[in-house]
């Protein structure tokens, strides 16, 4: 379920109106067929989507781009960043499951927690990079004036880079600490998931 960081960047002197960094967000998914959890697993195995950073498949992915489009204003020597905005693009991609009429209860609530996990999961990966971007705008309209415009255009691809490294390990640390908590989240999402359909908080599976 790790990330592929794609963060595309576009330096452009264009005048834009001032506001926060902008989210465009959109879904796909992918079919996953079988009535055992062998089966299940191994249609995640083969059809989830492959991120390059790893080589290998995973469950779910978020694919992401951030846009940055600067202005700058310049006068007798000085140039500084009149404005700056930040557009992040994400594609979340998420398994669907093809339920076979006659699946077992048990099956269909552990894929009821699995797929609910996996979709809170990149949902996480897209409100990191937000927030990332949202610090990469500020930062760059809280620039001092530089010299000229060669000197602030490098220190906002400076701020840009840096920025996006702090984002990439941010992700990869999530991605860790949810690898290890895997096993001991799912059932503890189990328990809770049979407690609210005791309950009748929630329909059986």
């Amino acid at each position: 379920m790790k990330t592929p960081l794609l963060c595309a960047l576009l330096l452009a002197a264009t005048s834009l109106p001032a506001g926060a960094a902008n989210l465009v967000k959109t879904y796909s998914y992918f079919a996953v067929g079988g009535r055992t959890l062998d089966d299940i697993e191994t249609q995640l195995s083969k059809h989830g989507p492959q991120v390059k950073s790893t080589g290998s498949r995973h469950p779910g992915a978020t694919q992401m781009a951030f846009t940055t489009r600067i202005s700058y204003a310049g006068q007798s020597g000085s140039c500084r960043i009149a404005d700056a905005v930040v557009t992040l693009k994400v594609k979340v991609i998420l398994p669907q499951w093809r339920r076979p009429r006659k699946a077992d209860a048990d099956v269909r609530l552990f894929w009821d927690t699995l797929s609910a996990d996996i979709k809170r999961h990149e949902e996480r990966h897209v409100e990191i990079a937000k927030n990332h971007a949202r610090d990469l705008e500020d930062a760059l309209k809280a620039t001092y004036p530089q010299k000229d415009c060669d000197a602030a255009k490098a220190k906002a691809a400076g701020i840009t880079a840096a920025i996006l490294a702090r984002h990439d390990r941010a992700q990869l640390q999530f991605d860790r600490v949810e690898s290890v908590n895997f096993e001991s989240r799912i059932l503890r999402l189990l328990r809770y998931r049979m407690q609210r359909i005791d309950n009748g908080q929630l329909p059986p599976a």
